[in-house]
């Protein structure tokens, strides 16, 4: 804390007097300053340059909202925000306002907003010599006996000057002066009485005309004057005379009506009517103390008669006179102090209040100023405040009545974004008196807190073959701040899937989060990727978080089996040789396939749809192989063909076709000539047909137009033809690639190789023959219509051709057409 003690004295035209106090805390400023004006001022004078004195810039009046609170319904001051001056709006009247009290002062407070700034400000106002001295009756009368003796007192009670001071009442003076005189010269405020001071003789004069006048000390000087008119009586040897001549009584404030106080006494020696004495209160005393205070005339019991409150007059001072029938009398004073008791409860005045704070503001930063005041003294008006209520504030006591309520500790909106703040001043009075005061504060938002999704991860299914624009799903992230900063908007952040954008296989709805497919997805192509979705608040600066999301593609059963062996192949057949010898349970072959699907999408099953005869083949539902039923017998056709189907698992399930061609057979002959009649039944591609038929055209148009050239070329050939037929040519082998068996794989089985051998002339003697794990396959091509077997010695087969001369021609006019 830092503390700046600045005194300053200025001398304006209205001799004003300054002083200046500050007091700087880290969250707060507390400042005093004074003023002196006199009273009467006109309205809308200078009363002092408050924003110079206090070292505050105009703008700081005007963001700061700056305002005075005088506590009472009288605004007499005004703060003119635009200049920085504290102008009179109303007349002051010194009186009026402290009647006798010195000094007289209007204390107000000037509250600064944001932040919170408190200046006290204390303007006394000072006499002047505007009012005169005045007797509460401006004629008085006494009844004395000529008997009275020289020394005899009389009270004329006393004249009342509003003003203070050397404005006040200074002194009396008594005219004429032939009897009476003043008894000395009494104190200023002090009741005033004549004494006798030469015998009186009613016959000489029965009436007597005085002229009391009081005089204040003012410049220029006034007064007021009062007659007394005094009848001379007839002679009354003895007045009355008080046993004390000050009495002493204390009463509680608020004491019931009829409360004794104290009890007067007086005595007379005359006798008879002349020693009978009366009570009364002397006309001297105030009226407005007269009607609270009663004695009782005869028997002098002075009682309470009306209210009495401490805070309005603590101390009474009566006059009571005993006169007895003779007309003489005596005075004697009756002090009266009142006890305080605690029967005012504090009373509490918000000066400033903040509707919000903001969350991050700091400890001790202040959210309102109050004055509380309670009008009991001592320690019925000694003063705490405090907060009950288990909240992050407390109240602190920066000066005499005034109270600030500040925070304790960091306070969190999303926590509690509302506080209802109860400050509850107690008195230390037995028993204690308390009032309340609530303070509603809102907690202003701020974007400390990042949007979280509500898991840690998302992990989303979705089939294959979907429709672009599918909403796949939706991620949800939630902010605890409010109003924009609790407004999250979804982002899907930049990355690649298999070298592809991932912004085109997905999107993010920036408002809701829902993620929706860009195209169609294919599982057997992807089968899950993964990106990030960032999820960003709309504060500022913006706080975001990440979530992974990972988007599963689930197959579809959209793909058939794909049959890898047996090949089929459109311009040839492949036949499986099956030796008549064969036992039950022999393998023909095995069919292999395969189904990108998967799960039981990709479970394949096998069946035998077609046979010619079912009773000889059999196929296994699990693993395809093709084996024997029975023992093969002679009666069984050499031309076997089975359709065997490939069906997968799924829902609805697909299958695939594959047609076997198996020879029954011992020699090769016998399979030769079944089959080339099988491939000459065969009906030629119509595609195919139209080829030759066209090319056959184009030849013969040629033959015609160019007869010698296409003579002179067929010698030609002829003569190549002999030489090619006479020499060895080379084979060139062709080796298809080859499949292990590795069961539920789909892959070959056995090794199986292809081999082509080409004569000059074929064109429809090719042949084709293949080894599958140690048995014979056939392979005709249904483009020719002769077949050749290929057994391990070529020569031997050419040996064992009953017709060499047909192979020769045939290689002939295969030359031809391909010339």
């Amino acid at each position: 804390m830092r503390i700046f003690n600045l005194k300053k004295m200025a001398v304006f035209s209205l001799q004003h007097r300054i002083m200046f106090f500050v007091v700087f805390c880290s969250h707060f400023v507390y400042g005093q300053i004074s003023y002196s004006i006199p009273e009467e001022m006109k309205k809308g004078s200078v009363i002092g340059n408050i924003a110079q004195d206090l070292g505050l810039d105009l703008k700081r009046l005007k963001s700061g909202k700056a305002g005075l609170y005088s506590g009472d319904s009288t605004e007499y001051i005004e703060l003119n925000k635009e200049r920085g001056l504290l102008l009179i709006r109303e007349n002051i009247d010194r009186e009026a306002l402290c009647a006798k009290i010195t000094p007289c002062a209007l204390h107000l407070q000037m509250v600064l907003e944001n932040p919170m700034e408190l200046y006290s400000i204390t303007i006394e106002v000072t006499d002047i010599n505007d009012n005169a001295p005045t007797f509460q009756k401006s004629e008085i009368r006494f009844e004395i006996s000529e008997s009275s003796v020289i020394g005899a007192r009389f009270v004329l009670g006393r004249a009342v000057d509003p003003d203070v001071g050397i404005n006040g009442l200074r002194s009396y003076s008594l005219k004429p002066t032939d009897n009476f005189a003043l008894e000395k010269q009494p104190d200023v405020g002090k009741i005033v009485e004549m004494v006798l001071q030469k015998p009186l003789d009613r016959e000489k004069q029965g009436i007597i005309d005085l002229l009391l006048t009081a005089f204040d000390g003012g410049d220029p000087r006034l007064s007021g004057t009062m007659s007394i008119q005094i009848t001379v009586l007839d002679a009354n040897d003895n007045a009355p005379v008080f046993t004390q001549m000050v009495y002493q009584a204390t009463v509680t404030e608020n004491a019931i009506k009829g409360t004794k106080l104290t009890t007067v006494s007086a005595s007379d020696a005359d006798e008879d009517s002349n020693s009978h004495v009366t009570y009364y209160i002397s006309e001297a005393v105030d009226s407005s103390v007269t009607n609270i205070f009663l004695v009782d005339q005869h028997s002098g019991e002075v009682t309470l008669n009306g209210q009495i409150d401490y805070e309005k007059s603590n101390h009474y001072q009566l006059v009571i006179q005993a006169r007895d029938q003779g007309g003489l009398s005596d005075s004697c004073k009756v002090i009266i102090d009142v006890l305080d008791i605690n029967d005012n409860k504090p009373t509490i005045d918000i000066l400033s209040m903040s509707s919000s704070i903001s969350e991050e503001s700091k400890p001790n930063t202040v959210v309102a100023m109050i004055k509380v005041n309670d009008p009991d003294s001592g320690a019925n008006g000694q003063l705490h405040c405090v907060i009950n209520d288990n909240i992050p504030f407390a109240v602190t006591n920066p000066s005499n009545d005034f109270f600030s309520v500040r925070t304790e500790q960091e306070l969190d909106r999303e926590r509690e974004a509302e506080y209802n703040i109860t400050v509850t001043c107690s008195d230390e009075g037995v028993p204690s008196l308390s009032s309340s005061a609530s303070l509603r504060l809102q907690i202003s938002d701020v974007n400390d807190n990042a949007p979280v999704f509500e898991r840690n991860n998302y992990e989303a299914y979705v089939v294959e073959n979907n429709t672009p624009g599918l909403s796949i799903f939706t991620v949800k992230a939630s902010d605890v701040d409010s109003n924009q900063n609790a407004r999250v908007s979804y982002i899907l952040e930049d990355s690649t899937v298999n070298g592809v954008p991932v912004s085109s296989y997905v999107t993010v709805s920036a408002d809701s989060g829902i993620i929706n497919a860009v195209r169609s997805f294919d599982y057997e192509q992807l089968k899950h990727f993964h990106f990030h979705v960032k999820a960003q608040d709309g504060g500022s600066p913006p706080l975001s978080s990440n979530v992974t999301v990972k988007i599963t593609i689930q197959d579809q059963n959209d793909n058939v089996p794909q049959i890898l062996y047996p090949v089929q192949t459109g311009g040839s057949l492949v036949a499986e040789i099956v030796p008549r010898s064969a036992d039950v349970g022999y393998l023909v072959t095995k069919v292999v396939a395969v189904d990108v699907d998967s799960g039981q999408n990709a479970w394949l099953s096998y069946k035998l749809q077609k046979a010619t005869d079912r009773a000889l083949f059999e196929v296994g539902p699990q693993n395809g192989e093709i084996r024997t039923v029975r023992q093969v017998t002679d009666k069984d056709a050499v031309k076997q063909k089975l359709t065997v189907v490939v069906e997968d698992n799924g829902q609805p399930s697909r299958s695939a076709v594959v047609n076997i061609n198996v020879a029954v057979a011992d020699s090769f002959p016998e399979v030769l000539s079944e089959f080339t009649e099988f491939t000459h039944s065969k009906t030629y591609n119509d595609d195919l047909t139209f080829y030759l038929i066209l090319a056959l055209a184009a030849v013969s148009f040629l033959f015609i137009t160019s007869v010698v050239v296409i003579i002179s070329v067929k010698i030609y050939r002829w003569r190549q033809s002999r030489i090619f037929h006479h020499s060895n040519l080379p084979v060139i082998p062709y080796y298809p690639p080859g499949y292990t068996d590795t069961g539920v794989t789909g892959t070959l089985p056995h090794m199986y190789n292809y081999d082509v051998y080409m004569t000059t002339d074929s064109r429809k003697s090719d042949c084709k023959y293949s080894t599958l794990g140690g048995h014979n396959v056939l392979v005709v091509d249904q483009n020719f219509t002769e077949t050749m077997k290929r057994t391990s010695d070529e020569n031997n087969f050419l040996e064992e051709s009953d017709s060499p001369e047909l192979v020769r021609v045939c290689l002939h006019i295969g030359w031809m057409l391909v010339v």
